[in-house]
Formats: C-alpha cells, structure tokens, sequence
C-alpha cells in the first residue's frame, strides 16, 4: 500500500524547503520502505536545491540517511523489517563497474542518483496531490520521515550504535575516508595535504590518522577548524589567510612535496595549488566539486614528474564492506565522528542550511 508521510519539498530551484504531506509508493520488487531517525544534510543537497544542478522539482532530497526497516519488496534478501540500515548511493548492480567492486561508477550513476528523479525504469516514487514529485534521490531521498530506498542504497548495520551518529557515513564521510584508504593508500612516512577543513576534510585527516602517514596537513581559512583537524590527527595545519600555502607546505615537507593531496573546496585556485605542491609520483584527488562545465590550468611539464590528478566518487566504496567498517570505528572511538557533528529537529532544517552555508556547522544531522 502507498504510504503517506511528511517530506521536505524543494519546490523550485533557490526556494526554501517546506515541510508537506507526500505519498510514497509501495515498494517494489527490490525496494524497502524505512523510517528515518536521522540524516545527514550534505553540499550536494544545497547545491540541488538551489537549481545548480537539473534535477526534477518540486522534489525530495536527502542522501545521508538511517533508520529502521519497516517493510520490504518481495523480492529483498539483505534486509527484513527491524533491521537498522544506513542509506547509501544506488548502482545498477550489473554494470562492468559494479561487478568490479566500483559501484560508485556505475554505467547509471548519474540518472540513477543525482539527475533522473526516478526509478530506472522511468516510475516516481514520491508524489502530492497526484502529482509526481523528484524522488529516488541517491535512490532514497531520505529528507521525509519515511523513505523508499533501494535495496542497494541499504546497508544493514549494528543496531547497538546511535544512528544518528553515522547519518553522514552514507555520503560525506566515506568519500573523505575512500580518497585517503583507497586512492592515496599513504606509505610509512608519506605526507598526506587536505585541502578544505569542511565534513569531507576533516573526515580525510580521521582516515590518514589511521594509516602510516607521518605527515598530515590541514588547510583551510578557519582557524577553529584547522584546531579541531588537530586534534583529530593532523600533526600541521596552514591557515591560508595568515600563510602563502606553497611557502607553507615547502616548509613543512623540505622542499620535497606531498605525496598525497585530498583536494575538497571545489575551488580551481586552490586545486591548482595542490597540483603544484605535489612530490614527484604524488596523487591529487579531487573531491570537492565546482558548477559543470569547470576547467583548470596546469603547468603540463609538472606533471611529467610523474604526478597525479584522480577524480573520486563517494569515496570509490564498496558500501556493503565499507559502511560497516566505518560504523564498528565509530562504535570504538577511532573514527571520533561525533567531533563534526550538530543536531536539529527536522522541522528546522533550514536553520541546519543556514548554520551551514554560514561555517557554524561542520556536518548537520536531522533528528525525527
């Protein structure tokens, strides 16, 4: 039976969200309907909503979600009603990609996640009034108290760990850690840069804690955020309005260069900066994400050197191992999550945009 519940509606690109009654459908084969306990809200969200990107509105958001299934499609095997899930990004499944163990590569990643507004085979998930809605949002859309997910958006995960404290692993926080564990893998010894102390960021100098990094930098304009990046692992910070990052990071290294960049501001400047700043044989990732359509400079005999520039997707995770991993971190108090974290009630979520358009809010989580 189609399922009636209360959702954050996008209804035109730059207006605010709204609290509405939407209907969902009943699930599908390989679907499960979930009540949301929380979820994350996250760049990508903002960046929809303000019409950024051509995504159907009006429309649901939200990509960072946890909660507890309540029913599933007859077709589901993962997950059974009661079990606790994390909501995650949706992939084919079938495509060369995806069997690989890269489902965030996916053939139709774009329509299935970020673009389409509905399933693959073209039905909507979400209306009002009889009208069909965006949905299908990172195949859940989990900004509504119930959502329609994917059973390959679903990761089954411990119930004895809050879930409010692992919303943001679905998105923000896997792409941070998946750029440094599984593009960078840092050497004993190896320096690794983060550029931007934002959610992602921060998230990347957590990971590079756990590995055999000597060197971990943190860059960002803000000085509370390069402390807190400290005392989550970072053994340098540089705060680009007091220091020339290049004359900063050549200090810091010897001269040598970065062995691993994790670009996340999205800003072309600072991402050639980070090229520039690279060791021979080191990897720039680029993370952070500018308007369509952006392009950057490089010095191209650099590169010859034998540098690096990879773009990443969510981390490049194979969900189902690394959402679990991440969760168990969390759970033992290595992978100290809570740090970025700040709660509101859903009914205020455009409190939670403004706190963090404005920097005073690193990671927003939306409580039901």
């Amino acid at each position: 039976m189609p399922t009636t519940t209360r959702a954050a509606v996008v209804e035109s690109g730059g207006a605010p969200f709204t609290l509405s009654d939407v209907v969902l459908d009943e699930p599908g084969p390989h679907e499960a309907l979930v009540r949301m306990v929380a979820t994350g809200l996250c760049h990508t969200d903002l960046g929809v909503a303000s019409g950024g990107l051509p995504f159907p509105l009006p429309g649901v958001l939200g990509h960072e979600g946890a909660g507890v299934v309540e029913a599933v499609g007859p077709a589901v095997t993962g997950v059974a009603p009661g079990d606790h899930v994390l909501l995650s990004f949706t992939s084919c499944g079938d495509c060369r990609n995806c069997r690989g163990g890269h489902p965030a590569y996916c053939a139709t990643w774009l329509p299935l996640n970020l673009l389409g507004g509905s399933r693959a085979d073209g039905s909507n998930t979400i209306s009002r009034d009889g009208e069909a809605l965006g949905g299908h949002f990172f195949g859940q859309s989990s900004f509504a108290e119930r959502a329609l997910a994917d059973e390959r958006s679903l990761v089954k995960v411990d119930p004895d760990v809050a879930l409010e404290s692992i919303a943001p692993l679905g998105c923000g926080v896997q792409t941070g850690v998946g750029a440094v564990w599984n593009v960078l893998k840092p050497d004993t010894g190896s320096t690794v840069v983060v550029l931007g102390a934002g959610a992602v960021g921060l998230s990347a100098v957590m990971a590079a804690a756990l590995t055999p990094a000597t060197r971990i930098v943190a860059v960002d304009r803000v000085a509370e955020r390069l402390s807190l990046a400290t005392e989550l692992g970072a053994t340098h910070n540089v705060d680009t309005s007091r220091e020339d990052l290049a004359e900063a990071l050549a200090a810091i290294t010897g001269g040598q260069g970065a062995d691993g960049v994790v670009e996340t501001t999205g800003n072309v400047g600072v991402l050639r900066q980070g090229v520039d700043a690279l060791a021979a044989r080191g990897t720039l990732v680029v993370v952070g994400a500018p308007p369509f359509g952006t392009e950057v400079a490089l010095d191209v005999n650099g590169l010859l050197g034998g540098k690096r520039i990879v773009g990443l997707t969510l981390g490049d995770s194979e969900t189902q191992t690394m959402i679990p991993a991440l969760v168990r971190l969390v759970k033992e108090g290595r992978l100290p999550l809570h740090r970025l974290i700040s709660t509101y009630p859903f009914g205020d979520i455009d409190r939670a945009v403004q706190d963090m358009r404005s920097g005073k809010t690193i990671k927003p989580v939306l409580m039901f």
